[in-house]
């Protein structure tokens, strides 16, 4: 086998990395000729028996170290790379990164008392977030190591009504919206659809003049900040067609129309920061684009829309999480219930 040629090094000098014996053999010379006739000495020594060079001696076999509770995380997300999502890695980074950094880089087995763990936690963080992340460690060493980590117990959860439009403050809002150039992509999210969703729709996927929108797939966030799309919705439900209901939202469709690209005409937090302006302008309540979301499921509510419908429209799986999550009553609402009730025992029913 030749020499081969030489290689320059950022400091000026060449080098050449010669195998003889199994052993690595640098070479370097401040010119390639020198580099190349020094490598070429070397080798012919070698091979006249002049020069000797000794393999290395066999190491002593290392005693397999116990994974850390971080190496878990890796071989978790290394084993699910081509099934998890990229905001599911990302949300598992993030948990390697930020949270239980007191033990995160310990022997598994080492940490013994999960519940001392679980309340130092806690003084930093929500209880949702300490449940999730806490779910997100379990189900990593489980999965990698066989280990069952024991539950913990957690506080109970401060309720976080997020903001939403009420039936009242929804035409106001619809009519804000309706001029400006992020109408198409807001009036899709009061439609129902989720933010990921809307993002991922593409100009040429809608057809003229439509009557619904196809939901098909989502643009998340990965490990690295970057948007990544992915062909499956969030889940089964949230492959679905919604129906356009809103009158502006056709005229948008047709005056915004483009051969093909994002119906999102700016960066989602540009996005977010016209939502609140309009909002304002349109004097009702300041919502973020999931609040609009959130205003959909609570004006199905208002109009007594059946469940299975509204579950249908916004992609809920479950009866239970649109209840739980997003269906908030109005407060004319419960005005409404609560002189009925004031009626029927004063005897007006």
């Amino acid at each position: 086998m030749k020499v081969p040629e030489p290689r320059r090094m950022s400091s000026g000098n060449y080098y050449i990395y010669l195998r003889l014996n199994g052993v690595g053999v640098p070479v370097t010379a401040p010119t390639a000729k020198e580099c190349k006739r020094t490598a070429e000495l070397i080798k012919a020594e070698y091979r006249s028996n002049k020069r000797q060079i000794e393999p290395p001696l066999a190491a002593e076999p290392e005693e397999p170290k116990e994974p850390t509770i971080s190496d878990a995380i890796d071989e978790y997300l290394t084993s699910r790379q081509n099934t998890l999502s990229p905001s599911t890695v990302r949300f598992y980074r993030s948990v390697q990164k930020h949270r239980f950094s007191a033990v995160m880089s310990k022997p598994i087995s080492s940490v013994t008392n999960w519940q001392a763990v679980v309340d130092a936690e806690a003084k930093t963080i929500s209880v949702k977030t300490l449940r999730n992340a806490f779910c997100a460690v379990r189900t990593a060493v489980k999965a990698a190591t066989g280990i069952d980590i024991p539950q913990a117990r957690f506080g109970v959860p401060v309720p976080h009504e997020r903001a939403f439009l009420t039936a009242d403050e929804i035409p106001a809002f619809v009519a804000a919206a309706a001029p400006t150039k992020y109408a198409v992509p807001l009036l899709l999210a009061l439609s129902s659809m989720r933010v990921s969703e809307i993002q991922a729709l593409d100009w040429k996927d809608i057809k003229k003049a439509p009557d619904f929108i196809q939901v098909k797939g989502a643009v998340v966030f990965d490990e690295h900040n970057h948007y990544q799309k992915k062909k499956q919705a969030k889940n089964a439900s949230s492959s679905r067609n919604v129906p356009i209901l809103i009158p502006e939202l056709k005229a948008a469709i047709e005056r915004d129309r483009q051969p093909s690209g994002s119906v999102i005409p700016c960066s989602q937090n540009n996005l977010r920061l016209a939502c609140h302006r309009i909002c304002q302008q349109a004097g009702v309540t300041d919502v973020g684009l999931h609040g609009l979301r959130h205003s959909f499921a609570s004006l199905a509510y208002h109009l007594r829309v059946p469940e299975q419908i509204a579950m249908e429209i916004g992609g809920w799986s479950d009866a239970g999480t649109m209840r739980k999550i997003y269906t908030h009553i109005a407060q004319n609402d419960i005005k409404r219930y609560q002189e009925a009730m004031g009626d029927f025992y004063a005897g007006k029913i």
